[in-house]
C-alpha cells in the first residue's frame, strides 16, 4: 500500500498523478523494481536515469566490459548471453518488461545483453544507484527478491539442460513464455516467440533441426496447434504442464 507521500503527488487541478518521467508513462513499473519506492519519490530515481530505445539485434551490454550501470526492461524482449573462446554462444536466459539486469558485485560483466525485439530500458549508473539503496530500504529488498528469482531460475535451467528430453525442453519454453506474457498483463494463449528457432535451440541446447521436429511432434499430439506467423496455441495446457515435468 502505498503510503501518505504517494498522496502529495495528486494534482489539485486534474486529479492526475504528478509522476516525473518517464515513469508517468511506463507501462512496466509495477513489475519493476521502481514499484519499491512512494510515487513522491520517483524524482529521486529519475533524475538518475537515462531511457534508451535499443534497436533489434543490437548488443548493449558486453560480457567482460566495466559494470558501470544497471538496466531495467520496460518493453521488448532481450537475450542474455555468454560467448566461447571460439565464438559459439550459450543463451543464458530472455528478460521481458519488469527484469532487471546488471545485478551483480563484479566489476565486469559476465554476460552480454542483445534486444531480440525493439527494447525500451531504463539505464542507471551503478554507483548512484546504489548510494540510495540506504534511503530506500524497499528497493533493496525488492533487489534481494530478483537475485533469489535469479538463482532458482539458473537452477531450473541446468536442470533443463542436464535432465530433461527435448520435448520437456519445449513445453516447458512454451509455458514460461505463456506465463511471462500473462503476467506484464498480455495473452498466455497464444504464445508468440519473439526469438527465432535458432536462439530458441541455443538456450534449450538443442539444434535448430531438433526443435522444430519436437513442436512438429507436439502439434501431431495434439499438445500445441502452429498457427501463421509463428503464433502457438496451447491446446492442451494440462498435458503441456504434465509433460514439462516429465510425467
Amino acid at each position: 500500500m502505498k503510503s501518505a507521500c504517494a498522496q502529495q503527488v495528486q494534482s489539485l487541478s486534474s486529479g492526475k498523478e504528478l509522476l516525473p518521467e518517464p515513469c508517468a508513462a511506463c507501462a512496466a513499473r509495477v513489475l519493476s523494481v521502481c514499484d519499491a519506492i512512494d510515487d513522491c519519490d520517483l524524482d529521486r530515481l529519475a533524475a538518475i536515469t537515462s531511457v534508451q530505445d535499443i534497436a533489434r539485434h543490437q548488443i548493449f551490454v558486453t560480457e567482460g566490459d566495466p559494470a558501470d550501470h544497471l538496466f531495467n526492461v520496460t518493453d521488448g524482449t532481450v537475450k542474455v548471453y555468454k560467448l566461447l573462446p571460439d565464438g559459439r554462444q550459450q543463451i543464458t536466459g530472455f528478460l521481458f518488461a519488469g527484469d532487471f539486469l546488471g545485478l551483480s558485485f563484479l566489476e565486469r560483466y559476465g554476460c552480454s545483453a542483445e534486444a531480440v525485439t525493439r527494447v525500451r530500458c531504463c539505464r542507471f549508473p551503478r554507483k548512484q544507484f546504489a548510494a540510495m539503496l540506504t534511503d530506500f530500504p524497499g528497493i533493496e529488498r525488492r533487489l534481494l527478491g530478483i537475485a533469489s528469482n535469479e538463482l532458482a531460475a539458473a537452477q531450473d535451467h541446468m536442470v533443463l539442460l542436464g535432465r530433461k528430453t527435448a520435448r520437456e525442453r519445449v513445453s516447458t519454453f512454451l509455458l514460461m513464455l505463456s506465463r511471462r506474457a500473462a503476467r506484464s498483463g498480455g495473452t498466455a494463449d497464444p504464445v508468440i516467440p519473439p526469438m527465432t528457432r535458432t536462439d530458441i535451440a541455443d538456450y534449450l541446447g538443442l539444434t535448430v533441426e531438433t526443435v522444430s521436429r519436437t513442436f512438429t511432434q507436439l502439434k501431431k499430439d495434439g499438445f500445441i496447434e502452429l498457427r501463421e506467423a509463428g503464433v502457438v496455441h496451447l491446446s492442451n495446457l494440462p498435458a503441456l504442464e504434465d509433460l514439462s515435468e516429465g510425467f
